[in-house]
């Protein structure tokens, strides 16, 4: 779930090594730790709580020297966050890191205790790290070992392990976790993520599901699942890393918010024509898929299932196809019923998201007719295993809540909406109005990011609430979710979003002068719906913080501050709206002085169920 680097090479490799976590840091994890054989068979061990700098400092107090090592950054699942859980963890002369769960390490640990060996963590990791010790007296290599040992595993794991007294190779495998291998001269080293390995090389392999690989400073030998050597292809990278630096930003958050006419236009570069989307956005293929769609099964988690939410009003709305959005972790444990002509759609920042993952493999054989992904990481899991895949080319997203990311997938859900809506009715003049809408949206994103002074001073009223409650309607309803998930996740105030129309069943109840009610109000078709709400809202006593349309005749007075957002197209809406939202959020954590990247409990990319 969090951070894993290794490498074999020549020259020293801790600083590679530390480096490497430093750039996984977004991901979210509580501890950290690096493993190095000496020149000497050494092996050198330092492991910290807290920030990837306390191991960074304490590798400066005690140098670490050898060409052989592992290092990771935990995100605790199994034991509390401590340093006596922290990776790597060791049995006799083996060493592992490990990311992903073992969920049969219960009975596996008695086992190994009947043997004689003790536990000194709390972590389902020890487990692999004593059964490969075990394997390895009767299997005559590490490699074997491992081949062995991950036989007897249930779950997940990407884990990455070596020997002190062969520090010539580390053996690596996967399974439900990812792995990258990444080819330097006369060094390779082995990430969770290719980020971590920009620095040393740009040429990288992919595992795949259940490979084991032996990697040392001349070659990588890779076997598949049935212990089969196989080829897997060597990719050239051409991704950038700039995310390590804020600029002139306090926060990565608010560099991310601020980068979203930028990211936004990378996403449409080359995707639109004069009056339509290109069907090859998609991947080959698409448009004789497209043709075969009657209905749209989405599966995403959190922000994600929060845009999958606003492309099931554009694909009913628009493209004339019925949609249903799950939530991965509940799709993946229902049985469920498969309409015909059903195009399978995840949706996932990292493409490595456990529940979504899993849905997409249930799917497999379950008979839809094709699946897509919607992702930002070219190589992950999710776009390896799907049909067809949409590259949202957000960039390296940091900040541990969800920014760019989010509205890279809504214009990538717009235009999938487009191009299935094509064979389903949508007219060239609809067609060509939508696609004149998205060719403004990053203009109009500038012009909404101007709010910001506005917002920051709104924001001081915050200061001492403990509960918000937003409100919207229509497509407007899930971006009122994602503006109080953004809320609870950075400035920890407890926030709850209804449909506006839900006011009477319910939430009434909980309006009083200190619960702040945040409302999103574009000039459309239910406007004046919404205007009803709000005013039930205020007869009660109610404190309104109004996002509205330019022309939707909102007033701000004692009891509601309006902020005028611009006037656009109805089908960018969503997408304008989320970035007052995400604004607000930013502020009042900072009012708040909470951990505004890094939030508290939480993981940037979830990997485990």
């Amino acid at each position: 779930m969090c951070g894993i680097v290794g490498a074999v090479a020549q020259r020293d490799v801790v600083d590679i090594l530390v480096e490497g976590l430093r750039r996984l840091e977004y991901r979210g994890y509580d501890s950290a730790g690096v493993a190095i054989i000496s020149p000497t068979g050494e092996l050198q061990r330092i492991r910290r709580l807290g920030k990837v700098k306390e191991l960074s400092d304490a590798v400066k107090l005690t140098p670490v020297v050898g060409g052989t090592g592992i290092a990771h950054t935990r995100w605790a699942t199994h034991g509390e966050p401590s340093e006596r859980n922290a990776h790597p963890h060791v049995s006799g002369h083996i060493s592992v890191v490990h990311n992903g769960i073992i969920e049969n390490h219960g009975p596996l640990r008695e086992m190994l205790k009947a043997k004689g060996y003790v536990f000194n963590s709390d972590t389902d990791t020890e487990v692999i790290a004593h059964l490969v010790a075990d394997e390895i007296k009767t299997a005559g290599s590490l490699l074997a070992a491992v081949q062995k040992a991950v036989k007897q595993f249930n779950g997940a794991y990407g884990t990455v392990l070596m020997d002190q007294n062969d520090p010539s190779h580390l053996v690596v495998a996967r399974s439900g976790s990812p792995l990258v291998i990444g080819f330097g001269i006369g060094e390779n080293f082995i990430a969770s993520d290719q980020l971590a390995l920009l620095p040393v090389t740009r040429r990288f392999m992919f595992l795949e599901e259940g490979d084991v690989a032996e990697i040392t400073r001349t070659s990588v030998t890779v076997y598949d699942k049935n212990g089969k050597q196989v080829e897997r292809t060597i990719t050239e990278s051409t991704a950038s890393y700039d995310a390590g630096d804020k600029g002139q930003y306090r926060h990565f958050m608010l560099k991310e918010i601020y980068e979203q006419p930028h990211a936004i236009s990378n996403t449409l570069e080359g995707r639109l024509g004069s009056d339509s989307v290109l069907d090859e956005t998609f991947g080959n293929g698409a448009a004789e898929l497209f043709k075969k769609v009657r209905h749209v099964q989405i599966v995403a988690c959190g922000t994600s299932y929060h845009s999958g939410m606003v492309a099931r009003y554009w694909l009913e709305s628009l493209a004339g196809i019925s949609c249903n959005v799950e939530i991965a972790s509940e799709f993946r444990y229902r049985k469920s019923f498969v309409q015909p002509g059903s195009l399978l759609v995840s949706i996932s920042q990292s493409g490595e998201t456990a529940d979504t993952l899993a849905a997409l493999r249930l799917a497999k054989e379950a008979g839809y007719i094709g699946s897509l992904t919607i992702c930002n990481v070219a190589g992950s899991s999710l776009v390896r295993e799907s049909d067809l895949a949409f590259m949202t080319r957000a960039g390296a997203e940091i900040g541990v809540a969800s920014t760019k990311a989010f509205t890279t997938q809504l214009v990538g859900l717009s235009m999938l909406t487009l191009a299935i809506g094509k064979y389903n009715g949508l007219t060239a003049v609809q067609q060509q109005d939508m696609v004149q809408a998205l060719k403004t949206l990053p203009a109009k994103l500038e012009e909404t990011l101007t709010l910001a002074p506005k917002i920051e001073a709104l924001a001081t009223e915050f200061a001492d609430k403990h509960h918000s409650l937003f409100l919207g309607r229509g497509d407007q309803y899930p971006i009122a979710m994602e503006g109080a998930l953004k809320l609870k996740e950075i400035s920890y105030i407890h926030a709850e979003a209804y449909a506006a129309g839900e006011l009477k069943h319910g939430p009434l109840a909980l309006i009083d002068a200190d619960m702040p009610i945040i409302v999103v109000a574009p000039n459309n078709e239910l406007l004046e719906k919404l205007q009803s709400n709000v005013e039930e809202v205020r007869a009660r006593g109610g404190i309104l913080y109004v996002f509205a349309d330019v022309d939707a005749h909102f007033k701000s007075d004692a009891t509601q501050r309006v902020i005028s957002v611009p006037h656009v197209h109805p089908l960018i809406a969503p997408i304008i709206y989320t970035i007052p939202l995400q604004l607000l959020s930013y502020y009042v954590a900072i009012i708040k002085g909470t951990d505004v990247d890094q939030p508290r409990n939480l993981a940037k990319s979830v990997t485990v169920e």
